[in-house]
């Protein structure tokens, strides 16, 4: 009994970020502040933590916000430079070109370049960019947005290049005493156990992922089709399957041996360069071409109010040139993450050191220039050479760039010392582990062995209380660490789990939905995407539960 209060009292944050952003639909920076105070509150008075400890975790919150931030703004400044430069209408006028198909068109914008996207980008961009091209080009706003949002899915794990894991899992187990134990134990650096992770979370996501494509043409024709039948999406059913497996293979083997920062990203690059010249072939293309019906048939719930026509390219901006930027930021992040290179052992030299903060055990480092935001900068300087572009050009996409970082920093600058003081809840209170291994222990007990059926529903309500894949795999990583430790299961492939389901998360949180409906002028109308969108997040969750359970009860301790 007693377990199952201090249980309830450790998941009594998360229930309060779920009232005040559902139930009560407040702003994410006003719930997750909330959240932080009673989060704050329960560590001193429950959990007996010192005052401190829990000024000391914030702070480290606030030091990975600002990283964060970083990564947010350097992301949204290359992708501004390619918007005033011409080189994103290139890469669309590209992409538009190839199929009169909807269904075929469906894919390639949202399936792979949103996918290269969010592996470069993340944090929505994916759908600030994938959705006003798509109704460019005469789809349904609403469509849009759904098709967007879908696909924030399976490339999440390693979005942003790999931030959720490189900043998600790492903070959210680094430094734990059980988890220095496992780690000996496997006899792996720490590094190489995030690695495994990664691996473990990749093949997951590949299986997942091969249907995405399939599941998203099948949630459109279904819905907004003239005859409104999933049988419209399943008559192209290889062809989407072939696309699923062109981008989840790469992704899975990049994983494997280049690590988390790249899957996402490779993978659709590699699709990409597979699947149009298969396309242009006609390789498993229906000869019915499929189309939405006459505007007129539209519902008005259907339609945005703000204008989406794509400006023409300036006409020095080649194909080559527009793929440039992206190009370079994969081959210089490639060589910031190689071993094989001196670079990244250059970047990593440069560290800010908070040792023992506020006199407590909390200590830990930031690498400003390891952080992808770094190479995302230096990219987009280049890009201003290579793009010829204008002074004015520059100051527009810095101050687009400067003000969207906004309100995310406000919701993350709540979120991230809130996930921070709720890891670093170990206090004077000998009856109680930390706050996740509590509530680790509560639900291991009533869950047992069928746990991994349900590890990948906590990372998505971490993803749709915090707005962030990164900021859920940093709250509940060592939770589910701690549950893999009692039940006995691998914790590589629980932890993994978690970051499944957070990526399944990103499809119905709010900072996702809410830009995205934003840029086709849907404001209003987040409830009817958020109904939308929950079937094929819970279709996913099953999936990925499933999948767990088989896995995890064929697998050895590892």
């Amino acid at each position: 009994m007693q377990l199952a209060l201090f249980s309830f009292l450790a998941f009594l944050p998360i229930l309060t970020a779920f009232f005040l952003l559902v139930v009560a639909n407040r702003p994410a920076s006003q719930a997750m502040f909330v959240t932080y105070i009673v989060n704050a509150i329960l560590a001193i008075v429950v959990w007996k933590v010192s005052l401190p400890q829990v000024a000391a975790a914030t702070f480290q919150g606030l030091v990975l916000t600002l990283e964060i931030v970083y990564i947010v703004f350097g992301a949204i400044l290359l992708l501004n430079i390619m918007q005033e430069s011409g080189g994103i209408s290139k890469i669309r006028e590209r992409l538009i070109g190839i199929s009169r198909d909807r269904r075929v068109q469906l894919i390639i914008i949202a399936w792979f370049l949103g996918s290269f996207i969010e592996g470069a980008s993340g944090f929505g961009s994916a759908a600030v960019i994938c959705v006003p091209l798509m109704v460019a080009i005469g789809f349904p706003a609403m469509a849009a947005v759904i098709a967007a949002l879908i696909v924030q899915s399976t490339p999440s794990s390693f979005g942003a290049v790999g931030t959720p894991f490189i900043i998600g899992v790492n903070n959210g187990l680094e430094g734990n005493k059980a988890v220095i134990g496992e780690i000996n134990r496997l006899g792996l650096s720490f590094s190489e156990y995030i690695n495994l992770i990664g691996s473990k979370t990749a093949l997951f996501q590949g299986v997942i992922g091969v249907f995405v494509p399939l599941v998203l043409v099948m949630m459109i024709t279904a819905n907004f089709g003239k005859a409104k039948s999933w049988k419209d999406g399943w008559s192209i059913a290889g062809f989407a399957l072939f696309s699923g497996l062109a981008f989840t293979i790469p992704y899975v083997l990049t994983a494997i041996f280049l690590g988390p920062a790249f899957p996402s990203l490779l993978g659709s690059l590699v699709a990409m360069v597979i699947v149009i010249p298969a396309t242009r072939a006609g390789f498993l293309i229906p000869k019915e071409t499929w189309d939405f019906p006459d505007r007129s048939e539209w519902s008005p719930a259907w339609t945005g109010n703000i204008n989406t026509e794509i400006t023409p390219a300036p006409a020095r901006i080649t194909a080559v040139l527009a793929w440039a930027p992206y190009v370079l930021l994969g081959f210089f992040l490639y060589l910031s993450r190689s071993q094989a290179f001196p670079f990244r052992s250059w970047l990593e030299s440069v560290q800010i050191s908070f040792n023992n903060v506020f006199g407590t055990e909390i200590s830990f480092n930031s690498q400003p220039l390891y952080l992808p935001a770094t190479i995302f900068v230096l990219v987009a300087i280049i890009t201003c050479f290579l793009h010829g572009v204008r002074v004015d050009q520059v100051q527009r996409a810095i101050s687009g760039a400067g003000s969207a970082i906004v309100g995310t920093a406000l919701a993350i600058g709540a979120s991230v010392p809130m996930a921070m003081v709720f890891i670093n809840s170990d206090g004077a209170n000998p009856e109680l582990a930390s706050m996740p291994l509590t509530l680790a222990d509560g639900v291991s007990r009533l869950s047992g062995s069928i746990w991994p059926l349900f590890a990948p529903v906590i990372g998505t309500v971490g993803s749709f209380v915090s707005g962030s894949v990164t900021v859920s795999n940093i709250m509940f990583s060592l939770m589910q660490f701690g549950v893999a430790k009692e039940i006995g299961a691998s914790t590589a492939l629980i932890v993994a789990l978690q970051v499944v389901g957070a990526a399944a998360g990103n499809m119905i949180a709010i900072s996702n939905i809410v830009p995205a409906v934003a840029t086709v002028g849907l404001m209003g109308r987040e409830g009817i995407v958020l109904r939308q969108v929950i079937l094929p997040t819970l279709a996913y969750l099953i999936f990925a539960g499933v999948l767990g359970m088989i896995v995890v009860s064929q697998s050895s301790i590892s």
